[in-house]
């Protein structure tokens, strides 16, 4: 019997409860990949590596993870959640390191998943936005671990500077500690390291984002605009943070744009 579509919202609701509940109190502080969100029609397809946010203290899934990862599937991508160590354990680079871990796994794997591996994207979110970002720099990011580069960067409302002044707090003292010094917030400054060799890139954030200053966004477009890199980049009017795909705000075509 199939059922309707008000029954399939509910049942849909509930799974993102189920899922608010794992990520709060169930998920163990470990790295671990995703991969319900793979395709498996026996057809090769690209795929997406998604990064949620939560400041570093927690993976924030349920809104910046799942709903975006179906989304993926619905335009024929394969995609995986990672979900990174967080808290105490997040220590720069421990997140980075399994950010890379977990990109080797699944490109070691792409016979199995039936991916294509030299299209990957990757999407990153807040705190996840950081890490995604950061990735994508030579002097933090995949060819420190030998890992090919994405083919493309999205990033949503990102965290990317690391100064005083710039940063989301909270992020900055659980990935770098409270007093961690000048330079290492300087090397772990995305705007500081982009160089010509960088992904293509969109990101965005709204302009009433009051837990990340917009001003990451620019900062950003601005490093990868003067470094000569594919940029497209948006700030939306009114939208504040943690929105995810923004459904029911001015930046809900952002995921269209993306793609």
């Amino acid at each position: 019997m199939r059922r309707t579509a008000q029954e399939r919202k509910i049942r849909r609701l509930n799974r993102d409860r189920r899922q608010y509940w794992k990520d709060r109190y169930l998920s163990p502080n470990r790295r671990r990949i995703d991969d319900r969100f793979v395709l498996r029609d026996g057809a090769i397809h690209p795929f997406a590596v998604i990064c949620p946010g939560g400041a570093y203290r927690r993976i924030c899934s349920y809104v910046e993870g799942v709903p975006l990862a179906r989304r993926l599937n619905e335009r024929g991508y394969s995609a995986f959640i990672v979900y990174y160590r967080v808290g105490k354990k997040a220590r720069f680079p421990a997140p980075m390191e399994d950010l890379a871990a977990s990109l080797r796994e699944i490109l070691g794997r792409a016979e199995e998943y039936r991916l294509e591996p030299e299209t990957f994207s990757l999407w990153g979110a807040s705190a996840g936005g950081h890490l995604a970002a950061a990735f994508g720099t030579a002097s933090m990011g995949y060819p420190v671990y030998g890992l090919p580069a994405p083919a493309a960067m999205l990033l949503t409302y990102p965290v990317i500077s690391m100064k005083p002044g710039l940063t989301h707090p909270a992020t900055h003292d659980t990935l770098l500690g409270p007093e961690p010094g000048a330079d290492l917030e300087r090397m772990t400054s995305v705007e500081e390291q982009i160089t010509a060799d960088y992904p293509p890139t969109y990101l965005w954030c709204g302009s009433g984002d009051r837990t990340v200053p917009p001003d990451n966004t620019r900062l950003m477009a601005g490093a990868l605009e003067r470094a000569g890199v594919p940029c497209r980049w948006e700030i939306f009017p009114g939208v504040d943070h943690g929105v995810g795909l923004g459904t029911g705000t001015a930046a809900a075509v952002w995921f269209d744009h993306a793609v």
